[in-house]
Protein backbone atom coordinates (compact mmCIF):
# COMPACT_ATOMS: atom_id res chain seq x y z
CA UNK A 1 0.00 0.00 0.00
CA UNK A 2 2.82 2.44 -0.01
CA UNK A 3 2.57 3.60 -3.67
CA UNK A 4 -1.50 4.15 -2.87
CA UNK A 5 -2.05 7.52 -3.63
CA UNK A 6 -6.05 7.30 -4.44
CA UNK A 7 -8.37 6.32 -1.52
CA UNK A 8 -12.30 7.45 -2.73
CA UNK A 9 -14.97 6.69 0.36
CA UNK A 10 -18.47 5.30 -1.50
CA UNK A 11 -21.16 5.95 0.42
CA UNK A 12 -22.10 2.46 2.56
CA UNK A 13 -25.72 3.06 2.09
CA UNK A 14 -25.83 3.08 -1.67
CA UNK A 15 -25.75 0.04 -2.84
CA UNK A 16 -25.08 0.68 -6.77
CA UNK A 17 -21.82 2.88 -5.70
CA UNK A 18 -20.58 -0.28 -3.49
CA UNK A 19 -21.31 -2.16 -6.87
CA UNK A 20 -19.50 0.11 -9.37
CA UNK A 21 -16.74 1.60 -6.94
CA UNK A 22 -15.44 -2.38 -7.39
CA UNK A 23 -14.53 -1.99 -10.78
CA UNK A 24 -13.06 1.41 -10.44
CA UNK A 25 -9.58 2.42 -11.15
CA UNK A 26 -8.69 3.92 -7.64
CA UNK A 27 -6.01 2.39 -5.63
CA UNK A 28 -8.16 2.10 -2.14
CA UNK A 29 -11.96 2.39 -1.30
CA UNK A 30 -13.04 3.28 1.31
CA UNK A 31 -16.85 2.27 2.55
CA UNK A 32 -18.53 5.03 4.85
CA UNK A 33 -20.35 3.81 7.57
CA UNK A 34 -19.98 7.32 8.85
CA UNK A 35 -20.89 11.02 7.48
CA UNK A 36 -22.24 9.90 4.53
CA UNK A 37 -25.13 7.97 6.31
CA UNK A 38 -28.05 8.94 7.91
CA UNK A 39 -28.39 7.96 11.43
CA UNK A 40 -31.49 5.53 10.10
CA UNK A 41 -29.71 3.84 7.44
CA UNK A 42 -27.02 2.92 9.63
CA UNK A 43 -27.94 -0.66 10.24
CA UNK A 44 -28.85 -1.37 6.45
CA UNK A 45 -25.68 0.31 5.16
CA UNK A 46 -23.85 -2.25 7.63
CA UNK A 47 -25.64 -4.82 6.07
CA UNK A 48 -24.30 -3.61 2.69
CA UNK A 49 -20.84 -3.02 3.13
CA UNK A 50 -20.44 -6.66 4.73
CA UNK A 51 -21.62 -8.19 1.81
CA UNK A 52 -19.66 -6.72 -0.66
CA UNK A 53 -16.60 -7.87 1.58
CA UNK A 54 -17.75 -10.99 1.37
CA UNK A 55 -17.30 -10.86 -2.63
CA UNK A 56 -14.05 -12.30 -3.76
CA UNK A 57 -11.08 -9.81 -5.08
CA UNK A 58 -9.23 -10.02 -8.21
CA UNK A 59 -5.92 -9.02 -8.64
CA UNK A 60 -7.33 -5.24 -9.82
CA UNK A 61 -9.59 -5.22 -7.14
CA UNK A 62 -9.12 -1.76 -5.15
CA UNK A 63 -7.88 -2.38 -1.55
CA UNK A 64 -10.85 -2.32 0.95
CA UNK A 65 -11.53 -0.10 4.07
CA UNK A 66 -14.14 0.36 5.83
CA UNK A 67 -14.70 3.85 7.57
CA UNK A 68 -16.54 3.02 10.84
CA UNK A 69 -18.16 5.37 13.30
CA UNK A 70 -16.15 7.31 16.09
CA UNK A 71 -15.66 5.36 19.15
CA UNK A 72 -18.07 7.36 21.85
CA UNK A 73 -20.70 6.63 19.45
CA UNK A 74 -22.57 3.19 19.74
CA UNK A 75 -22.33 2.37 15.95
CA UNK A 76 -18.66 1.69 16.11
CA UNK A 77 -17.88 -1.96 17.56
CA UNK A 78 -21.29 -2.98 15.49
CA UNK A 79 -19.36 -1.48 12.40
CA UNK A 80 -16.20 -3.60 13.24
CA UNK A 81 -17.66 -6.86 13.73
CA UNK A 82 -19.76 -6.73 10.87
CA UNK A 83 -17.06 -5.60 8.31
CA UNK A 84 -14.05 -8.20 9.69
CA UNK A 85 -14.02 -10.44 6.35
CA UNK A 86 -11.14 -11.83 4.90
CA UNK A 87 -11.53 -9.00 2.19
CA UNK A 88 -10.91 -6.17 4.39
CA UNK A 89 -7.38 -4.31 4.15
CA UNK A 90 -8.40 -2.04 7.34
CA UNK A 91 -10.53 0.43 9.41
CA UNK A 92 -10.53 3.69 9.09
CA UNK A 93 -11.35 5.22 12.98
CA UNK A 94 -12.61 9.07 12.48
CA UNK A 95 -12.63 11.72 15.30
CA UNK A 96 -8.91 10.08 16.46
CA UNK A 97 -7.82 12.13 19.36
CA UNK A 98 -5.90 9.87 21.58
CA UNK A 99 -4.37 6.63 21.96
CA UNK A 100 -7.32 4.97 23.87
CA UNK A 101 -9.40 4.23 20.85
CA UNK A 102 -6.61 2.55 18.58
CA UNK A 103 -5.42 0.27 21.44
CA UNK A 104 -9.15 -0.74 21.87
CA UNK A 105 -9.74 -1.05 18.19
CA UNK A 106 -6.41 -3.30 17.74
CA UNK A 107 -8.06 -5.22 20.77
CA UNK A 108 -11.14 -6.20 18.54
CA UNK A 109 -8.97 -6.82 15.43
CA UNK A 110 -6.52 -9.22 17.65
CA UNK A 111 -9.74 -11.15 18.83
CA UNK A 112 -10.81 -11.38 15.65
CA UNK A 113 -7.75 -12.72 14.14
CA UNK A 114 -7.67 -15.56 17.00
CA UNK A 115 -11.43 -16.83 16.49
CA UNK A 116 -10.71 -17.40 12.65
CA UNK A 117 -7.31 -18.83 13.36
CA UNK A 118 -8.86 -21.00 15.86
CA UNK A 119 -12.21 -21.80 13.66
CA UNK A 120 -9.48 -23.06 10.67
CA UNK A 121 -10.82 -19.96 8.77
CA UNK A 122 -8.33 -18.07 6.32
CA UNK A 123 -7.31 -15.26 8.20
CA UNK A 124 -4.41 -12.49 7.24
CA UNK A 125 -0.76 -12.66 8.83
CA UNK A 126 -1.46 -11.20 12.46
CA UNK A 127 -1.51 -7.66 13.09
CA UNK A 128 -1.95 -7.01 8.85
CA UNK A 129 -5.19 -5.43 9.07
CA UNK A 130 -4.20 -1.68 9.12
CA UNK A 131 -5.87 0.96 11.66
CA UNK A 132 -5.70 4.47 9.39
CA UNK A 133 -6.95 7.12 11.88
CA UNK A 134 -8.52 9.95 10.71
CA UNK A 135 -7.12 13.41 12.34
CA UNK A 136 -10.13 16.17 12.62
CA UNK A 137 -9.59 18.03 15.03
CA UNK A 138 -7.24 20.07 17.27
CA UNK A 139 -7.01 17.39 20.18
CA UNK A 140 -6.47 14.76 17.66
CA UNK A 141 -3.57 17.14 16.04
CA UNK A 142 -1.89 17.41 18.99
CA UNK A 143 -1.78 13.94 20.17
CA UNK A 144 -1.17 12.96 16.51
CA UNK A 145 2.53 11.54 17.27
CA UNK A 146 1.37 9.45 20.05
CA UNK A 147 -1.65 7.99 17.84
CA UNK A 148 0.93 6.75 14.72
CA UNK A 149 2.82 4.93 17.26
CA UNK A 150 -0.18 3.68 19.41
CA UNK A 151 -0.29 0.44 17.37
CA UNK A 152 1.89 -1.34 14.65
CA UNK A 153 -1.54 -1.54 12.59
CA UNK A 154 -1.40 2.44 12.36
CA UNK A 155 1.15 2.86 9.07
CA UNK A 156 -0.36 5.74 8.20
CA UNK A 157 -2.19 8.54 9.25
CA UNK A 158 -5.32 10.85 7.50
CA UNK A 159 -6.23 14.40 7.32
CA UNK A 160 -10.04 15.41 7.95
CA UNK A 161 -9.35 18.97 7.08
CA UNK A 162 -13.29 20.07 7.50
CA UNK A 163 -14.44 19.04 10.43
CA UNK A 164 -10.89 20.21 11.60
CA UNK A 165 -11.64 23.59 10.31
CA UNK A 166 -14.65 23.54 12.42
CA UNK A 167 -13.29 22.44 15.06
CA UNK A 168 -10.85 25.36 15.65
CA UNK A 169 -12.69 27.76 13.60
CA UNK A 170 -11.22 28.77 10.27
CA UNK A 171 -12.12 29.90 7.42
CA UNK A 172 -11.53 27.52 4.45
CA UNK A 173 -10.20 29.24 1.54
CA UNK A 174 -8.86 28.36 -1.84
CA UNK A 175 -5.16 28.88 -1.02
CA UNK A 176 -5.31 26.55 2.52
CA UNK A 177 -2.99 28.60 4.13
CA UNK A 178 -5.50 28.07 7.30
CA UNK A 179 -4.64 24.46 7.46
CA UNK A 180 -1.11 24.59 6.46
CA UNK A 181 0.17 24.48 9.97
CA UNK A 182 -1.80 21.11 10.03
CA UNK A 183 -0.63 19.74 7.39
CA UNK A 184 2.92 20.55 7.99
CA UNK A 185 2.97 18.55 11.28
CA UNK A 186 1.16 15.90 10.18
CA UNK A 187 3.54 15.01 7.73
CA UNK A 188 6.65 15.56 10.33
CA UNK A 189 4.86 13.26 12.80
CA UNK A 190 4.50 10.39 10.44
CA UNK A 191 8.17 10.66 9.73
CA UNK A 192 8.97 10.91 13.42
CA UNK A 193 6.98 7.98 14.02
CA UNK A 194 8.12 5.77 11.45
CA UNK A 195 5.06 5.06 9.41
CA UNK A 196 4.25 6.06 5.78
CA UNK A 197 3.00 9.31 4.70
CA UNK A 198 -0.02 10.68 5.59
CA UNK A 199 -3.08 10.89 3.49
CA UNK A 200 -4.41 14.39 2.11
CA UNK A 201 -8.01 15.61 3.04
CA UNK A 202 -11.05 15.62 0.38
CA UNK A 203 -11.10 18.58 -2.14
CA UNK A 204 -15.63 18.92 -1.75
CA UNK A 205 -15.93 20.74 -5.47
CA UNK A 206 -16.05 17.48 -7.63
CA UNK A 207 -16.43 19.29 -10.34
CA UNK A 208 -13.81 22.07 -9.89
CA UNK A 209 -10.84 19.92 -11.32
CA UNK A 210 -8.34 22.51 -11.51
CA UNK A 211 -8.74 23.36 -8.00
CA UNK A 212 -8.52 19.45 -6.66
CA UNK A 213 -5.09 20.22 -8.63
CA UNK A 214 -4.31 22.55 -6.98
CA UNK A 215 -4.39 21.48 -3.96
CA UNK A 216 -3.06 18.08 -4.58
CA UNK A 217 0.15 19.51 -5.98
CA UNK A 218 0.49 21.48 -2.59
CA UNK A 219 0.30 18.34 -0.74
CA UNK A 220 2.52 16.53 -2.54
CA UNK A 221 4.76 19.78 -1.90
CA UNK A 222 4.32 18.88 1.31
CA UNK A 223 5.05 15.36 1.69
CA UNK A 224 1.72 14.36 1.95
CA UNK A 225 1.08 10.56 -0.08
CA UNK A 226 -2.14 10.42 -1.58
CA UNK A 227 -5.25 11.95 -1.61
CA UNK A 228 -9.10 11.35 -0.41
CA UNK A 229 -11.62 11.27 -3.01
CA UNK A 230 -15.34 11.88 -3.28
CA UNK A 231 -16.09 11.02 -6.84
CA UNK A 232 -14.84 8.97 -9.79
CA UNK A 233 -13.65 11.65 -11.60
CA UNK A 234 -11.23 12.98 -9.79
CA UNK A 235 -8.68 9.63 -9.77
CA UNK A 236 -7.57 10.40 -13.11
CA UNK A 237 -5.97 14.10 -11.84
CA UNK A 238 -4.77 13.10 -8.07
CA UNK A 239 -2.87 9.85 -9.39
CA UNK A 240 -1.24 12.36 -12.25
CA UNK A 241 -0.22 14.84 -9.66
CA UNK A 242 1.35 12.09 -7.59
CA UNK A 243 2.98 10.28 -10.58
CA UNK A 244 6.39 11.25 -11.84
CA UNK A 245 6.65 13.10 -15.22
CA UNK A 246 8.71 11.45 -17.91
CA UNK A 247 11.64 14.25 -17.15
CA UNK A 248 11.63 13.43 -13.61
CA UNK A 249 12.03 9.58 -13.95
CA UNK A 250 14.65 10.04 -16.25
CA UNK A 251 16.63 12.44 -14.01
CA UNK A 252 16.09 10.33 -10.98
CA UNK A 253 17.41 7.20 -13.18
CA UNK A 254 20.41 9.22 -14.24
CA UNK A 255 21.10 10.58 -10.74
CA UNK A 256 20.84 6.72 -9.18
CA UNK A 257 23.01 5.54 -11.45
CA UNK A 258 25.72 8.33 -11.67
CA UNK A 259 25.95 8.22 -7.40
CA UNK A 260 25.69 4.05 -6.97
CA UNK A 261 28.38 4.61 -10.06
CA UNK A 262 30.65 7.18 -7.90
CA UNK A 263 30.07 5.51 -4.45
CA UNK A 264 31.43 2.56 -5.47
CA UNK A 265 34.58 4.37 -6.69
CA UNK A 266 35.04 5.60 -3.09
CA UNK A 267 33.20 9.35 -4.04
CA UNK A 268 30.40 10.06 -1.76
CA UNK A 269 29.16 13.73 -4.11
CA UNK A 270 29.02 14.49 -7.12
CA UNK A 271 27.41 17.25 -9.64
CA UNK A 272 24.79 16.59 -12.53
CA UNK A 273 24.34 19.73 -14.42
CA UNK A 274 25.56 22.11 -12.23
CA UNK A 275 23.29 20.58 -9.36
CA UNK A 276 24.91 19.53 -5.83
CA UNK A 277 23.97 15.00 -5.51
CA UNK A 278 24.87 13.47 -2.66
CA UNK A 279 23.15 11.02 -0.19
CA UNK A 280 19.84 12.76 0.88
CA UNK A 281 18.94 13.75 -3.53
CA UNK A 282 19.76 10.51 -4.57
CA UNK A 283 17.69 8.90 -1.67
CA UNK A 284 14.85 11.03 -2.64
CA UNK A 285 15.76 10.07 -6.46
CA UNK A 286 16.38 6.38 -5.55
CA UNK A 287 12.39 6.68 -4.17
CA UNK A 288 10.66 8.00 -7.35
CA UNK A 289 12.47 5.20 -9.44
CA UNK A 290 11.96 2.33 -6.93
CA UNK A 291 8.09 3.27 -6.78
CA UNK A 292 7.99 3.72 -10.18
CA UNK A 293 9.62 -0.18 -10.66
CA UNK A 294 6.96 -0.93 -8.09
CA UNK A 295 3.80 0.41 -10.47
CA UNK A 296 5.16 -1.42 -13.47
CA UNK A 297 6.02 -4.68 -11.58
CA UNK A 298 2.43 -4.67 -10.31
CA UNK A 299 1.01 -3.33 -13.53
CA UNK A 300 2.53 -6.60 -15.54
CA UNK A 301 1.31 -9.19 -12.39
CA UNK A 302 -2.38 -7.66 -13.22
CA UNK A 303 -1.78 -8.30 -16.85
CA UNK A 304 -0.17 -11.52 -16.41
CA UNK A 305 -3.44 -12.82 -14.16
CA UNK A 306 -5.41 -11.74 -15.92
CA UNK A 307 -3.96 -13.91 -19.10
Amino acid sequence: MRGARTWMFVPGSDARKLEKAAQSPVDAIIYDLEDAVAREEKAMARDLVKAELQKPSSPDTPARFVRVNAMDTPYCEQDVKACLAAELRGIVLPKAEETDAIVRLDEWLREWEASEARDGQRVQQRESLEIVPLIESARGLHHAYEIARSSKRVQRLMFGSIDFALDVSAELTTDGLELLYARSQLVVVSRAAGIGAPIDAVYPHFRDLEGLIRETKRAKQLGFGGKLLIHPSQIAAVRDVFAPSREELEEAESIVAAYEAAVASGIGSIQIGGKMVDLPVYERAKRIVDEAQERKHSLHSNQGEER
